[in-house]
């Protein structure tokens, strides 16, 4: 297994947003993720904390190993304060 595919690796915002676009099979979700992708690029990092926000909030219902890790992750970062 390689680090990348780790699924007990804690992953950055960035690569929870393109994980979501890449694997996530609910459209709406992917939808946000795309945006928060185009907000942070047009915004810089201080909008990450609301954008993880959203993305988190859109991936209801999203199960499997690849969902868990996203979601650890983003609520991790959430849960830090991180600004």
């Amino acid at each position: 297994m390689t680090p990348a595919s780790d699924p007990e690796r804690t992953l950055g915002v960035i690569e929870c947003f393109t994980a979501v676009v890449r694997h996530c099979p609910k459209g709406p979700a992917r939808a946000v993720a795309e945006s928060a992708l185009a907000t942070v690029e047009r915004d810089g990092a201080p909008v990450l904390p609301e954008q993880a926000f959203r993305v988190l909030s859109a991936l209801r219902g999203w199960q499997g190993e690849r969902a868990s890790q996203v979601k650890r992750s983003l609520e991790t970062f959430l849960a830090s304060g991180a600004k």
